[in-house]
């Protein structure tokens, strides 16, 4: 049995360090080597966001700049109301005998409506046709008298005072002929207000009065109202901004286009034309009061009904329009993006002059064979890849009859 010594001790345990300092030295380099030659000979792949979100392709939906003519419309919030609206009333009083209108149907001026008891009218006719013919029996013998006069006269058997006389009895039996002519008139006049009739064409409403009611002609309710609807109006405002390009319009074409829209702006109920603008600006509003006429024969336009009016200005000839879908807005106003021939999109700023339909017309910014973003812009930046998996086409004719909003 051999002892070691305590410096032979520390020689040794020195001489196991280094072995496994020189191990992990060895350890280090062969994963040093083998990261090189492993890891880097993948493809790499960065951490930066950025940098992935620029190299990925973005699916997106484009269209393409169309040309062609675009109708300029100005939009505004109408009332419908008819052209004229008629109380009918009794124009003498008497019991109401008979009703003969139904209520909401057409009538046309002149039809029989209602009957009021007549009796005691033609009572009065022929109280005044007697009156009439008692006076020109009284006339009749004045004349004879006034022709015996005069030959009395001529004979000097009477005074000339005898002829005067007699001469104004026969003018005031001639002045009493002529009132009673006028009462009778007046009866036979009296006689046809008791049958009423239709003063107006149009619409009449709900029955205000029943039968075998009492009636006055100072009644202030009337029979029913009668509303003209063919043709009818419509009363809406615009802005005082709009008013010189309206102006300039009924100038150069005499006349404007005007269409009718419903609740909704989406359907179409009828076309007209301006009719007439009001002579001043409401200063509480800043708007312009305007009356348009339509000619509603199939009655689709009803009166207090609520539309959406869409006034023609002028159209727009051989003009760039996108989807107003395409256009974005920023800090520096409203810009595109526009797709490459490397389809990547470059920030395209753009000038808009209206919009119209669904659609921008673009001023400055886009040429007839760019192409533009209309869905996904959300996900794109400067220099962006896209993938064009779908076309939209805007409609062929942007002349359409919806308007959004005139800018």
């Amino acid at each position: 049995m051999s002892f070691s010594t305590p410096s032979e001790t520390i020689k040794n345990q020195k001489s196991s360090l280094k072995k496994w300092a020189l191990v992990l030295i060895i350890g280090t380099l062969i994963g040093i080597a083998s990261y090189f030659t492993v890891f880097k000979s993948q493809p790499s792949t960065s951490n930066d966001p950025r940098k992935a979100f620029a190299t990925r392709a973005m699916s997106v939906s484009t269209a393409p700049v169309q040309q062609g003519a675009i109708k300029i419309f100005f939009q505004g919030l109408g009332t419908v109301i008819p052209l004229s609206n008629v109380v009918v009333k009794s124009r003498v009083d008497g019991q109401l005998m008979d009703i003969l209108f139904t209520e909401g149907q057409m009538v046309k001026q002149g039809d029989v409506l209602a009957k009021i008891d007549a009796r005691s009218f033609e009572v009065q006719l022929k109280q005044a046709q007697g009156q009439l013919l008692k006076d020109q029996a009284l006339l009749e013998n004045a004349l004879i008298d006034l022709k015996r006069y005069e030959v009395l006269l001529q004979q000097d058997s009477i005074s000339k005072q005898v002829l005067d006389t007699q001469t104004a009895l026969v003018h005031q039996y001639q002045g009493t002929i002529k009132v009673d002519e006028a009462s009778i008139d007046s009866a036979k006049l009296q006689l046809d207000y008791s049958t009423i009739t239709a003063p107006t064409s149009g619409r009449i409403g709900l029955r205000l009065v029943d039968k075998g009611n009492m009636i006055h002609a100072s009644d202030t309710t009337g029979l029913a109202v009668i509303a003209q609807i063919n043709p009818i109006s419509a009363t809406f405002t615009l802005p005082e901004d709009k008013v010189p390009a309206i102006t300039q319009a009924l100038h150069d074409t005499k006349t404007l286009e005007v269409e009718a829209y419903d609740r909704s702006d989406s359907i179409l109920i009828a076309k007209g034309h301006l009719a007439s603008m009001d002579n001043q600006i409401d200063t509480a509003t800043g708007t312009l009061k305007f009356k348009a006429e339509f000619d509603n024969t199939e009655n689709k336009l009803f009166p207090n009904q609520f539309v959406n009016i869409h006034l023609l200005v002028t159209t727009k000839q051989n003009a760039l329009y996108v989807p107003s879908a395409a256009i974005q807005h920023g800090s520096q106003g409203n810009f595109v993006y526009r797709v490459k021939e490397d389809q990547t999109v470059s920030v395209q700023q753009v000038k808009i002059s209206s919009t119209q339909n669904g659609n921008s017309i673009i001023e400055e910014g886009l040429n007839l064979s760019d192409i533009v973003v209309v869905d996904g812009v959300d996900k794109l930046r400067e220099g962006s890849k896209v993938d064009m998996n779908a076309t939209k086409e805007t409609p062929s004719k942007a002349s359409r009859t919806k308007n959004d909003t005139q800018k």
